[in-house]
């Protein structure tokens, strides 16, 4: 699991409360280096290894979140996705995580998702983008926005464990989402909320945006 600053907290939490329950999965959790990253708001997060001293993983997980921007074009980030890709047998990402995937060219041929907010730079790297809440393609498993990391983590949990696990851990956390309002896609939120969390990220998608444009 990878840690940067500024990511998206809930996109890390999410998929790790079920990986932790899970004795189907052992955690390693790298970043730059090792010590404390923080989290978009402060929250401090520990890496427990660095790009240098991390392990072969099996399976290569990135989240999302603001601080993926200056990322896209970090070579030390996207060298270590490609070489960890290489022996990987699963490469996943949850929101705004499968721009750097696209970044480092890893999900080149496959289908894929991120936040609604970002498909259109996700297509921007020739990806087939996917407006789902999770895209699996082959071993390319992608989920949508923040709190698709929940739904993505069990679904990885049932691919390794088996569905029975999956499920006992889903009760263990009690995931049975009843939200107050039915706002939480773009094709169910009123017309003037819409307006107005895409006019909040524009200044973010227009940065990531010309940064796509010289990479590309």
């Amino acid at each position: 699991m990878l840690l940067f600053p500024d990511l998206t907290l809930l996109d890390f939490v999410g998929p790790y409360d079920i990986f932790v329950r899970a004795d189907c999965f052992e955690i390693c959790i790298v970043s730059l280096n090792r010590g404390e990253v923080k989290a978009d708001g402060g929250l401090v997060l520990k890496a427990e290894y660095d790009f240098e001293h991390c392990p072969i993983v099996d399976i290569l997980f990135v989240p999302g979140g603001k601080g993926i921007t200056p990322l896209l074009t970090n070579a030390l980030y996207l060298e270590f996705l490609q070489k960890q890709s290489k022996t990987a047998q699963y490469v996943t990402s949850v929101c705004t995580g499968s721009l750097l995937l696209a970044a480092a060219g890893l999900l080149t041929g496959y289908r894929a998702t991120t936040h609604w907010g970002a498909i259109e730079l996700l297509k921007m790297f020739g990806v087939e983008t996917v407006e789902e809440r999770i895209v699996s393609d082959r071993n390319r498993i992608t989920g949508g926005g923040v709190t698709a990391g929940i739904d993505f983590g069990l679904m990885l949990c049932a691919l390794i464990g088996g569905n029975d696990k999956a499920k006992l851990v889903q009760l263990a956390l009690e995931y049975d989402p009843q939200p107050p309002f039915g706002s939480g896609s773009p094709a169910t939120a009123e017309p003037h909320i819409l307006k107005r969390a895409k006019e909040a990220t524009r200044s973010t998608f227009e940065i990531r945006r010309e940064i796509i444009y010289e990479i590309i």
